[in-house]
Parts: structure tokens; C-alpha cells; sequence
């Protein structure tokens, strides 16, 4: 099962003050849309997502299909079949991808902690 790239998405109050405060930690913008309340940032090989009033709590956050730069892998587990094995082993589903669709598509999971764990994939 590859589940892509691996980042944390952080709910934050004031994403100009988040972008700025993780820039002098060394982040550098990677993509997003701060009129959309969204940015992704990135530090050698350390992601982070900022979110201003998207989700509740912060997320661990895997990207099927894409690496830790945002490009598309060649090959990659599908969101759906992770989606199926993960059903199989017996791990609940807070949100369920469409398994009768393709392409883009995101589903949640919670660890035991209730840590919420997202497979968002783009492609």
C-alpha cells in the first residue's frame, strides 16, 4: 500500500500570521490560495499545510499519486483500494471515498488517539 506524500495539515486562526511565523522557521511556499485560506509550505523534506477555517482539528494528511514536491508518481496505490484494504483490516471510515468513481477523491480515518488521519488524493 504506497500512500503518497505525507504532510500535516494545521487549522490556524490567521494564516498570514502562520505563513509568517513558519517562514522564519524556514518553510517556503509550495502551492495553495491565500485568498482560499490555504497554503502549502515546505522546509527540505517537511510539509506542512496551513488552513484557516477548513476542519477543526489538525490532520496527518497522505496524498496518493504524489510525491513530497506535489508531482505525480507513475505509479501509486489508488485511494479507493488503500480505501478497501484499510475496510478489510477492519479500520473505520469517518468519511468513505465514492469506490464507484475514478480520479480524485478523500476519505478520514482516526488512529486510536483520535488522531484524524486524511488520504486526499488529486489525481
Amino acid at each position: 500500500m504506497k500512500l503518497g506524500a505525507f504532510s500535516v495539515s494545521l487549522n490556524v486562526k490567521d494564516i498570514h500570521e502562520s505563513k509568517n511565523f513558519y517562514e522564519k522557521l524556514g518553510f517556503q511556499v509550495l502551492g495553495g490560495d491565500m485568498t482560499q485560506n490555504w497554503l502549502i509550505l515546505k522546509n527540505e523534506s517537511c510539509v506542512i499545510g496551513l488552513f484557516q477555517g477548513m476542519f477543526e482539528k489538525n490532520l496527518l494528511t497522505f496524498n496518493p499519486g504524489w510525491n513530497g514536491n506535489a508531482e505525480n508518481l507513475d505509479e501509486f496505490t489508488d485511494i479507493r483500494e488503500i480505501q478497501k484494504q484499510l475496510k478489510e483490516k477492519g479500520i473505520p471510515m469517518l468519511v468513505e471515498a465514492n469506490e464507484a468513481t475514478e480520479g480524485p477523491a478523500h476519505f478520514f480515518i482516526e488512529d486510536p488517539d483520535g488522531n484524524r488521519i486524511l488520504m486526499d488524493q488529486h489525481r
